[in-house]
């Protein structure tokens, strides 16, 4: 095993341990908070039963402090509809509820504005945006839709992107990688060997992540390369059988070791090709992605 597959295996079975690492998101229901019932009002009411509802965590303990806890919250909130279109949010009421204070609040309302979710206006105040002005290739904004109840909808339009994307990707980097870069998709797919063998599907995603990044950035497109974050997060959040990369198989590691083997002979054709093998579905799958959609 080379150096670099034994450093990649030892940093992901730390990580599978339960330490978590900067940067990763709460993805599931959020723990009762202390005061969570000492505050009503018009906006926190009832209805909204999850609002009161956030995850109390030391600042540091999962790398992002209150300010990214409450974006996390209050994303999620939005885009699974528990905060309408037009909902109005009152800075005083959040930081009440969620016993913050008012920079925090302000802060996290930025950084949910940058993402289309809210618009703040003079003499309107700040109210949730409709869907349609969203960044829906915001990472974040891809990971909550993709662990909310638009999961189906969210995880077949990231691989029907991927359909999009890859194989021209493949084919335009054919034959036009760095010799380095070369030699770093070779690594990956032997890391995703070892990790296959050893049964370490954590080591195996890592691997086969930066493998579709580095092929997206030696397209030598700067939009396409642009994209390679969407890819990353559809391969982080797919969460079931959609595309060949979507777990550890024989077929998935023997279709990315033809896409290297292509890459490196400059072979558009059949890295395209292997590509869209790779991405095919798995065949106990019924449902085939992409597939025609009744409109």
């Amino acid at each position: 095993m080379t150096t670099l597959a034994h450093a990649m295996m030892t940093a992901a079975r730390s990580a599978d341990s339960g330490l978590t690492g900067p940067g990763e998101l709460d993805r599931y229901p959020y723990a009762e908070g202390p005061g969570a019932d000492r505050v009503s009002g018009s906006v926190w009411d009832a209805t909204d039963p999850d609002l009161g509802r956030m995850g109390r965590r030391a600042a540091g303990s999962r790398g992002r402090g209150l300010h990214g806890q409450l974006v996390q919250q209050l994303g999620q909130m939005i885009v699974s509809g528990d905060l309408g279109a037009d909902r109005p949010l009152v800075p005083e009421e959040i930081g009440q509820r969620f016993e913050v204070s008012r920079t925090v609040v302000r802060e996290s309302l930025r950084v949910l504005e940058a993402k289309g979710l809210v618009s703040a206006r003079p003499n309107v105040g700040t109210r949730v945006r409709p869907v349609s002005d969203w960044n829906l290739l915001d990472p974040d904004i891809i990971e909550w839709r993709a662990f909310g109840p638009q999961r189906d909808d969210q995880r077949r339009e990231l691989s029907e992107l991927r359909w999009t994307i890859e194989p021209l990707a493949a084919r335009l980097a054919a034959g036009h990688g760095r010799p380095e870069v070369q030699q770093r998709l070779t690594d990956m797919v032997e890391i995703m060997g070892h990790a296959m063998g050893q049964g370490d599907a954590l080591t195996f995603s890592r691997a086969d992540a930066e493998f579709h990044s580095l092929l997206i950035q030696v397209a030598g497109n700067r939009m396409l390369e642009h994209l390679s974050g969407i890819v990353s997060s559809a391969l982080q959040v797919s969460g079931g059988p959609i595309a060949g990369c979507d777990r550890p198989t024989e077929a998935s590691l023997s279709h990315h070791a033809r896409i290297a083997d292509a890459l490196a002979a400059g072979d558009a054709s059949g890295a395209e090709a292997a590509m869209r093998q790779l991405l095919t579905v798995h065949p106990e799958v019924e449902r085939v992605v992409p597939a025609p959609r009744e409109h």
